[in-house]
């Protein structure tokens, strides 16, 4: 029987648990072990743009630099971020424990600009081959044991343009199937796996539905869909900017959307009008929230922050406005959440009961894209099998000096910010639990995922805090939505 999904379970866990992974059910990110619905409050992150990520460097390669930018991320008051390059060769457990203790989630993209590290979108062929799928598994095998790790990104706008709709989409859904086999061999947990589209209306139905259906193997649907939408531009609304048209385009679409890029900069500067607007009712039944494009300046100018030649940080103005209106944004309406999670629940039930499957079923083809060659086959099985050679990431003990940083920052005007220079820690990391997980068995075949459960009895309460007393009162009114849920 489908699960009561309700946020009052947060009321008996204490704020410094150990960090919780992010599951899939229906439409909808949960907490695998709360079961309240996770919205993503982000930014992407790639600070050097994907030329910095080299054999020597990348995003989540020095602890210092982490250390700082953490700092500013709690500054904002995200829960997420989007990296979308990195070198699986070098040692991230620092950062990623860093971000697990400040209560972040990890997006990461598999591919990078480095040599066999990604797919040609034009000749998807010739890079669709072991090289390639050594460091995409080098990268799901290192960052898999990371429990904040929310979910793995198969392409960045692989399609987009008519060359590339002329031959890489069938690739694109490969490659999430080769991920996803890779995860349920060697993995310990399942990850989600999906794509980050680009918003082109000529691509926006027919690559989404294609991505999301599948026929004889179900590892071919995507987990989670990522928009890149850029459409809210300046002095607009939910209607003139055409988010209700976005909205009703995916209504119907059966996994997790987001905003994998959004915040337009072709009017300056950027008042993050569309913030607010993407947590109303709204829009929080289609979409999971958002990341914001992008943190660090870079030659596109999108920054958050500029990062000085000696490593300190100066805070643009697009930083201040946006932490304004996530520092103000309206509470959710859990009410309107448990309901449409309800109907969703039913829809579910419904085509299983059917159809066996929840997964559409594909159509023989789709407008302005190229399928007739069908899904190439698989080329990986033996490295999916065996698994590859490559360092398993693991939480690791930090030192106060760990979390504290020495670069400074300052205001845009370029006097000193008042911030607090060390990573205030949210979530206890237990740095041995990894350690003491079985290996995971071969997979069972299985067309949907089990569906998550409820702990058989959840901890005692902690001592009350002013933030277990507010998150009294903003639960109480919906308790009783939860024993009538799925009745």
């Amino acid at each position: 029987m489908l699960q009561c999904i309700l946020i009052a379970l947060i009321l008996t866990v204490s704020i410094t648990a150990n960090v919780h992974p992010i599951i899939i059910h229906g439409h909808y990110f949960i907490d695998s072990i709360t079961k309240e619905p996770f919205y993503i409050k982000g930014i992407d992150y790639q600070p050097g743009g994907s030329s910095a990520v080299s054999e020597l460097n990348d995003p989540l390669s020095d602890p210092d630099k982490c250390a700082r930018d953490i700092i500013l991320f709690q500054e904002l008051g995200i829960n997420t971020i989007r990296i979308y390059s990195i070198n699986a060769h070098l040692n991230h457990d620092k950062c990623m424990t860093m971000l697990a203790k400040a209560g972040i989630y990890l997006f990461l993209d598999v591919n990078s600009p480095l040599p066999h590290h990604h797919l040609n979108r034009y000749e998807p062929w010739n890079s669709y081959n072991l090289y390639y799928f050594e460091n995409v598994f080098k990268v799901v095998e290192q960052f898999s044991h990371y429990n904040n790790t929310l979910g793995f990104i198969a392409g960045n706008e692989i399609v987009n343009d008519p060359i590339s709709a002329s031959v890489a989409a069938p690739y694109v859904k490969a490659v999430v199937r080769e991920i996803k086999s890779y995860i349920e061999y060697n993995a310990p947990r399942t990850i989600p796996v999906g794509y980050s589209a680009a918003d082109d209306l000529n691509y926006r139905m027919p690559l989404a539905q294609y991505l999301e259906c599948g026929d004889d193997n179900p590892k071919e649907s995507v987990d989670f869909y990522g928009v890149n939408s850029y459409q809210w531009c300046g002095d607009q609304t939910f209607y003139s900017s055409g988010y209700n048209i976005l909205v009703n385009d995916y209504k119907h679409f059966t996994k997790p959307m987001f905003f994998s890029e959004y915040g337009c900069n072709e009017v300056l500067p950027r008042n993050f009008d569309e913030v607010p607007v993407l947590y109303t009712n709204d829009m929080i039944d289609v979409f999971s929230g958002g990341l914001v494009y992008e943190f660090t300046q870079e030659p596109n100018n999108y920054g958050l922050v500029k990062v000085l030649s000696n490593g300190d940080v100066k805070v643009l103005r697009d930083f201040i406005q946006l932490k304004n209106k996530f520092d103000t944004l309206p509470e959710l309406d859990y009410s309107y959440i448990i309901q449409s999670m309800k109907e969703n629940a039913k829809d579910i039930h419904q085509k299983l009961t059917t159809f066996k499957t929840s997964i559409p079923k594909c159509e023989l083809s789709y407008p302005n894209l190229d399928i007739s060659r069908g899904v190439p086959p698989t080329i990986a099985q033996t490295l999916i099998e065996t698994g590859v050679d490559a360092k398993r990431g693991e939480y690791v003990t930090l030192s106060n000096e760990d979390l504290t940083t020495t670069y400074k920052f300052f205001q845009e005007s370029g006097e000193k910010l008042a911030i607090v220079n060390r990573i205030e820690t949210m979530v206890e990391v237990d740095e041995k639990a990894l350690e003491n997980r079985e290996t995971p068995q071969e997979p069972a075949e299985s067309a949907e995922p089990a569906e998550p459960t409820e702990p058989a009895e959840p901890p005692s309460p902690p001592p009350s805090t002013p933030f277990i007393d507010f998150i009294h009162k903003l639960i109480d009114p919906f308790k009783t939505f939860c024993a009538n849920l799925f009745n």
